[in-house]
């Protein structure tokens, strides 16, 4: 079984990628915009496969899978532009769940 990814390098992978192009990176606004496309590309699937709107004969197929594949892509390529961790940043976010937000949830029993 091959080994997983770390986030710093998935980062990496992003950044290999993009690097091989003139073009480079987008500029964060243009990023706002591809997120806001693919987030939109996978709530459609989302409905698709659990809500009410059922695909279209004509529709192509696609996955909820390769739509967050889409996404993270996206929000890598985002993350790297603009020079963020993002293994920091889920650390921080995860912290601060674990703190301020300790009590919000019922938890499950332990047994």
């Amino acid at each position: 079984m091959a080994q997983q990814k770390t986030m710093k390098h998935l980062q990496q992978d992003v950044d290999d990628y993009i690097s091989q192009f003139k073009e480079g990176y987008f500029t964060p606004l243009e990023m706002i915009a591809r997120l806001t496309e693919e987030l939109g590309e996978l709530a459609r699937e989302v409905n698709h496969g659990y809500g009410p709107k059922k695909k279209k004969s004509s529709e192509t197929e696609a996955s909820i899978s390769e739509e967050m594949g889409d996404l993270l892509f996206v929000l890598i390529t985002m993350a790297n532009s603009l020079d963020v961790d993002l293994t920091d940043s889920l650390e921080q976010v995860l912290e601060k769940f674990n703190t301020r937000d300790k009590n919000r949830w019922t938890r499950k029993d332990e047994n």
